[in-house]
């Protein structure tokens, strides 16, 4: 019986309940040809890089073992402008980003804006900038930062913040789950690490789309994609490569189920030789 392994240097509850839990050593070491392995190697918590490991799904997959959410998947998952060019090149709206780094501090883009690590999550070091004179502190804040010092960040052009996003699950081409999260009070950012509760929802037909779009661009068998609600409808913010989820996104049914279900099927695609089917929009 072939097995089924989370690769990820944590075994977080979501890895957990996904399945049965790896590190990218012990991958190489166990895992055999026919096999199936999912990677989930998330960002340094440093914020300047994405965690050791993606060299394992790499030779994992040269050894015939099927690898779903493969190193390039996550590298432009993880990397927010990579990640932006990726979307741009599918014609998929999402704010116009920059890169900056102590080698090119100032944007072009002008404020509003919001400064970011080029690694980042749970919010951290996330900074809204909303006229020159806050550009310039946020600027002076991050050149004390490491990840600005290596890998730099992006200055993103503000979408107006309205109190709440809205998160969608994606695994093996479908919509496993979502949730909306509302940010804590007196908080504009809608990390749960920073306060944020999770509400039920059943997301709008425009925004599973949305989703399933940009899951495909990074060829992401199992991804969590933040989309922000706009004057014209959605636009994608962030597309997480190890996205953390909990019973709470289920929609009626067991997420972790579900997602596991589709990505089985997800495998026995890529075995067949059959991509992963893009949404239409």
């Amino acid at each position: 019986m072939r097995r089924f392994a989370v690769i990820a240097n944590h075994a977080t509850p979501t890895n957990r309940l996904l399945g049965e839990v790896l590190t990218p050593a012990q991958a190489v070491t166990y895992l055999r040809p026919g096999d199936v392995a999912l990677g989930r190697i998330d960002v340094h918590p440093s914020l300047q890089e994405i965690e050791t490991g993606l060299w394992a799904l790499d030779l994992l997959e040269r050894r015939g073992v099927t690898v779903l959410n493969r190193s390039r998947t996550l590298i432009e998952a993880h990397d927010k402008l990579a990640t932006a060019h990726v979307l741009e090149a599918a014609g998929l709206p999402h704010p116009r980003t920059e890169h900056v780094s102590r080698h090119r501090v100032e944007p072009a883009l002008a404020p509003p804006l919001v400064l970011k690590p080029r690694f980042g999550s749970w919010g951290r070091d996330v900074m809204l900038c909303g006229n020159a004179a806050e550009l310039e502190a946020a600027i002076a804040t991050a050149r004390c930062r490491v990840w600005f010092n290596t890998s730099g960040g992006v200055a993103q052009a503000l979408v107006p913040p309205c109190g709440f996003d809205l998160r969608i699950v994606v695994a093996g081409g479908r919509v496993v789950g979502s949730t909306m999260r509302v940010a804590a009070d007196g908080e504009w950012r809608t990390n749960v690490a920073l306060g944020a509760r999770r509400v039920p929802t059943t997301p709008p037909a425009r925004a599973c789309e949305l989703a399933l779009a940009a899951a495909a661009t990074v060829r992401g068998d199992l991804v969590g994609v933040d989309l922000l609600p706009t004057p014209d409808g959605w636009t994608i913010l962030e597309i997480n490569g190890a996205v953390d989820f909990t019973a709470a996104y289920s929609a009626g049914r067991d997420i972790f189920a579900a997602a596991r279900a589709a990505l089985v099927e997800d495998a026995s695609r890529r075995e067949a030789g059959a991509p992963l089917a893009a949404a239409s929009l």
